[in-house]
C-alpha cells in the first residue's frame, strides 16, 4: 500500500518538483501547503502518514508547524526538508520530534527511503548530520573529566546550548520542566565563569564536547 505524503513547502516549483519526483513510488501525495499553518490544517484533513515539512517557511515555519504537528497528530511522522545542513536546524528538529532530516539535493531514492523508513517507523538511514547530532544530545555517559567543572546532566545541557538551542527546546529534547532547564543553564554560566550562552557554547567547542 502506497505511503500517504504531505508536502509543505512555500515554493510552488519545489513541490512540483516533489511531486515529479516522487511519481512512480509506492508514495501518494495526498496534499500540499504553502506554510506550516497550512501544513497542520491539511494533515487533518488528509490524515497522512508522512509529512515532508521545509525548514523555512513564511508564517509558522517548518520547526514551529512540527511542533504542533507532533502534538496534535503523533502519529504522524515528519521528515524535514532543508537546503541548510545547520546544526542548530537539525538539533531543533530531533528536539520536536522529527523522525529524519533530508536536504533538498538528495537524490530520489534517498527521498523515498526517508519517506518510507518514517512511514514504518525505522531509523532513519542518513548516517551524516541528523545521527551526529542526535547522538550528541542524547549523550549522557561520558566518562567524567576533572578538567570540566560539571555535571553528567549539566554537561548535555551545555551540548544543547552549544547546539543553539532554546530553553524550551532542551526541556522538549531532556523531557525536563524549563524551570528545571533555566538552573541547569544557570549552573553552567556560573561554573564555567561565562557571562553569556555564546561564551558557553565556544568554550563546549573548544573543550570537545559537541
Amino acid at each position: 500500500m502506497a505511503v500517504k505524503v504531505v508536502i509543505a513547502d512555500d515554493h510552488e516549483v519545489v513541490r512540483r518538483g516533489l511531486v515529479s519526483l516522487l511519481a512512480g513510488a509506492e508514495v501518494t501525495v495526498v496534499g500540499q501547503a504553502v506554510s506550516g499553518d497550512e501544513a497542520l490544517k491539511v494533515a487533518k484533513k488528509t490524515k497522512p502518514q508522512v509529512i515532508l515539512l521545509d525548514v523555512r517557511m513564511p508564517g509558522s515555519d517548518g520547526l514551529a508547524a512540527l511542533e504542533k504537528i507532533r502534538a496534535q497528530m503523533p502519529g504522524v511522522k515528519c521528515v524535514m526538508l532543508s537546503t541548510f545542513d545547520n546544526p542548530t536546524y537539525v538539533a531543533r528538529a530531533v528536539a520536536a520530534g522529527a523522525h529524519d532530516y533530508v536536504l533538498k539535493g538528495c537524490s530520489r531514492a534517498e527521498l523515498i527511503h526517508a519517506i518510507t523508513a518514517a512511514a514504518a517507523g525505522e531509523a532513519p538511514a542518513r548516517l551524516g548530520e541528523l545521527r551526529r547530532v542526535a547522538t550528541t544530545m542524547a549523550n549522557r555517559a561520558n566518562v567524567p573529566d576533572p578538567d570540566i567543572p560539571l555535571t553528567a546532566r549539566e554537561t548535555q545541557v551545555l551540548r544543547h546550548m552549544a547546539l543553539g538551542l532554546s530553553n524550551k527546546e532542551i526541556a522538549q529534547s531532556l523531557t525536563i520542566s524549563v524551570e528545571t532547564v533555566k538552573e541547569h543553564v544557570q549552573n553552567v554560566l556560573r561554573k564555567l565563569a561565562v557571562s553569556d550562552r555564546t561564551q558557553a557554547a565556544v568554550w563546549a567547542v573548544r573543550r570537545g564536547i559537541v
